[in-house]
């Protein structure tokens, strides 16, 4: 009885994070109305975030964990950092570039199958048949949401989307890679050195890039970039950390199906955007895969 308090639990603190984190997109492609560049806003984010990481981590400096931290770790910590929040953030941003926001996390939304695959090949984990079947729904669900805007919006849109597809795969290799480590770190300590790592990396690719003044911004694009550092990085990174441990990767990527609704949502509110009936049902494919295996535990 528990088990299943605390699995449930798991489930409430991923959806308030995963809806949280659904906002991140609406909020950037309303910061690019104001002439911002991709890595300009994402600095942005991580300039914000750097400071409630750095107290984070600073305050749980002597957190003690029952597994035991070897150096080895602190190597896989900065490789997943570098990929999971820097790699995975850049890639989604520039892909928003090109497309609309709604149909940026119906491709995005690809990443929970990828983690699935992930843990089979690295960390032999089975695959059940209705998880099979959710995957093959999934990506006939996006592969028809996706080719009804390539006729609408162009070419464009397939860069657009194969930024959004590596973000997917980056991001799922952060998850499958937090899920093992998150008990050795603990939650809190694990989700700050990490996000630590991507600040300094997303710091150093600006400086080395740079093509606009930071402090040339409107006031609007610094309000976005709090928020977007705020409520759609710092708060649901620790909610997800922490759905994680609770409810394991695997079980974490199923109920992230709830993220294409939220983003459709707030996208035609906030950004007027309108999805065909095509890409609409290409969504609730989607989502109709993630509800197969939402009724059981995945293993």
């Amino acid at each position: 009885m528990q088990l299943d308090k605390q699995f449930w639990y798991g489930v409430a603190l991923g959806v308030l994070g995963i809806v949280l984190f659904s906002s991140k997109a609406v909020m950037v492609k309303l910061a690019y109305n104001y002439n911002v560049d991709a890595i300009s806003v994402l600095l942005l984010r991580m300039l914000f975030s750097f400071p409630f990481y750095l107290v984070i981590a600073y305050w749980y400096r002597n957190q003690n964990t029952d597994a035991l931290v070897e150096a080895k770790d602190y190597v896989w910590l900065v490789f997943f950092g570098l990929v999971g929040y820097y790699l995975a953030s850049y890639f989604d941003f520039v892909g928003l570039t090109y497309i609309k926001a709604s149909l940026e996390r119906i491709i995005l939304f690809l990443y929970p199958t990828i983690v699935l695959l992930f843990n089979r090949i690295f960390l032999k984990k089975a695959i059940t048949k209705i998880q099979i079947i959710a995957i093959i729904l999934t990506y006939l669900g996006i592969v028809i949401a996706f080719s009804d805007e390539v006729a609408i919006s162009g070419s464009d849109t397939y860069l657009g989307g194969f930024f959004i597809l590596l973000s997917a795969i980056t991001y799922a290799s952060y998850l499958v890679g937090s899920g093992w480590l998150i008990p050795k770190f603990g939650v809190m300590k694990f989700t700050a050195y990490a996000m630590m790592v991507s600040c300094v990396c997303v710091f150093i690719h600006y400086g080395l890039v740079n093509e606009m003044d930071i402090f040339s911004f409107s006031w609007e694009v610094y309000g976005l970039g709090f928020l977007i550092a705020c409520f759609a990085t710092v708060i649901p990174s620790f909610l997800v950390s922490a759905s994680i441990k609770m409810i394991n990767s695997s079980n974490f990527a199923i109920i992230a199906g709830i993220g294409p609704i939220s983003t459709i949502i707030l996208a035609a509110v906030f950004l007027n955007e309108v999805l065909t009936w095509l890409q609409l049902f290409g969504a609730l494919v989607v989502i109709v895969g993630i509800l197969l295996v939402s009724t059981r535990k995945a293993t």
